[in-house]
């Protein structure tokens, strides 16, 4: 991510007052109403990109043109369109609570607007009956960075306020069709992420590299409560000069406070319209109405924090939750590591501090772990496996594997407490480090 720091004014926002995190804890000690859970997404993880009706997404495009660090693409990925069943089981004996995936617009609508492919309806209809006949809380991404090829290429996606209308009834049918049984939706995935990486710095698809450039719309079958998915990383001031301290304010608010402010306030922050000038979009009374107060949930990637020389805590995920508590629920809703040894500990801290903030006053009502099982990464391909269970690509089959990680969640899920490893026996010696 090293890029996106280049054209984003130094680092921001003073710290909110942190509690130490939790030494010894249990699933019990957490609200009833807390769940955990763990999530995939579409183009990383269904596969069958070719198969019943599914149309080219930009990510199609992107990896088909050798963008990939290891020219890997997500033709197969997990295979999870004919191998959910088979997931949902591992998902059960995990002890999982929840399961947060996200719906292909390019299977649903292969056009982008239009004609629904009912091959599509049929396949997130099995996904998600499947989870609710063994009780795990279903949380839905509408959008995780796999627009439909066809409307890229017609307006330029994301570029273009055209977008609005059809993701408006793009939304409208995934509400229809499955919010009966939908608990949670999230409109978008790491939107400033997005923005970045896909029409900035072209990391990512479709790989615009440009100058700089809601949620009204749920039907009354919707039963669900709606919020946004946003890629967060605390900073702290590397000293508590007034220099560092403003800068560290500036990051968040350029970072962060870039996609909440609108939707919390209704504006960009004001250090944004300061420093940016006429170059920053503004808008209309009527859009700064529509938009203000959307939110029921923000959802939070988090996987690192930073002093100016990136060194990563854990303490991040908690005092962030601490920040947007006083007016939204928070969902930490991925985070994880590369290696699993490392991710079990990752885990362990990352929990303990939710619960700390939690302790303190912050309303996070669920914790996701990232991933369930190793899929196509969007920035390395195949080249990073951060699943609780190991897929073995090299195997056509694509068996699943659980790592010590994947043991960890779900004996802790069993109220063992954070000491389980104790329990796993000669885990080395049969599961991926």
């Amino acid at each position: 991510m090293a890029a996106t720091f280049a054209f984003i004014p130094l680092l921001l926002l003073v710290c909110v007052q942190s509690a130490a995190p939790v030494l010894g804890f249990t699933r019990s000690e957490f609200p009833e109403d807390f769940v955990f859970g763990s999530a995939t997404s579409a183009y990383q993880y269904e596969g069958a990109v070719g198969e019943d009706g599914r149309s080219p997404s930009i990510w199609d495009t992107f990896t088909h043109a050798g963008r990939m660090p290891d020219k890997s693409n997500g033709d197969v990925a997990a295979d999870g369109y004919n191998k959910y069943k088979d997931d949902v089981k591992l998902i059960i004996d995990n002890n999982l609570e929840a399961y947060r995936f996200s719906i292909s617009w390019s299977r649903l609508i292969p056009n982008g607007r239009g004609a629904i492919n009912p091959k599509g309806i049929e396949y997130y209809n099995n996904l998600i009956d499947e989870l609710v006949t063994h009780g795990v809380q279903v949380h839905v991404m509408i959008y995780q960075l796999d627009l439909p090829q066809i409307l890229e290429d017609e307006y330029g996606g994301w570029l273009s306020p055209m977008v609005v209308e059809d993701f408006t009834a793009y939304a409208d049918v995934c509400f229809r069709e499955f919010g009966d049984r939908v608990s949670h939706w999230t409109t978008l995935d790491e939107v400033n992420v997005a923005a970045i990486g896909s029409y900035d710095n072209g990391q990512i698809a479709p790989g615009r590299c440009s100058d700089p450039f809601g949620t009204k719309k749920c039907t009354a079958v919707q039963k669900g409560v709606v919020g946004i998915n946003i890629y967060t990383m605390w900073s702290y001031p590397l000293t508590n000069s007034t220099a560092d301290l403003e800068a560290t304010q500036r990051f968040l608010d350029f970072y962060s406070g870039w996609i909440l402010e609108p939707l919390v306030f209704g504006d960009y922050p004001s250090v944004m319209k300061k420093n940016v000038g006429s170059r920053l979009p503004s808008f209309s009374k009527v859009q700064s109405e529509a938009i203000r107060g959307t939110l029921d949930f923000i959802g939070i990637n988090h996987y690192y924090s930073f002093y100016v020389n990136d060194r990563p805590l854990e303490k991040g995920i908690r005092d962030f939750s601490l920040d947007i508590a006083a007016d939204y629920r928070g969902y930490a809703t991925t985070n994880g590591s590369l290696h699993d040894t490392d991710r079990v500990d990752y885990m362990k801290t990352h929990i303990s501090s939710t619960l700390a903030a939690l302790r303190n006053g912050a309303n996070v009502k669920g914790y996701f772990a990232w991933c369930f099982l190793d899929v196509f990464e969007y920035l390395s391909g195949f080249m990073s496996q951060y699943g609780l269970y190991r897929v073995d690509f090299e195997d056509e089959a694509l068996p699943r594997q659980a790592r010590l990680s994947a043991r960890w969640y779900s004996k802790f899920l069993e109220n063992k407490g954070i000491h389980v490893e104790d329990e796993l026996d000669d885990a080395g010696s049969h599961v991926e480090q």
